[in-house]
């Protein structure tokens, strides 16, 4: 079973990383770098997708952890 998605998205002056659907960031980090860090150690455990926002909050990046297709649709 897959977690959810997890969300590096500005914060303030500094990064979270929020789970999909949830209104409260899971943890706050001083720099992107170790947002994503983080949000990808998460992913990773609950094999779901991370999404990295800019900081204009649209998603520039992904990094899925799941069950992909192989090979790829498409």
């Amino acid at each position: 079973m897959s977690g959810k998605n997890q969300h590096v998205v500005p914060h303030g002056d500094d990064w979270a990383v929020r789970g999909a659907g949830n209104s409260r960031v899971t943890s706050v980090h001083e720099t992107q770098r170790e947002a994503i860090e983080r949000g990808r150690e998460i992913a990773q455990n609950q094999g779901s997708e991370l999404l990295i926002h800019g900081e204009n909050g649209r998603i520039r990046e992904r990094d899925s952890h799941g069950h992909d297709p192989f090979p790829p649709k498409g």
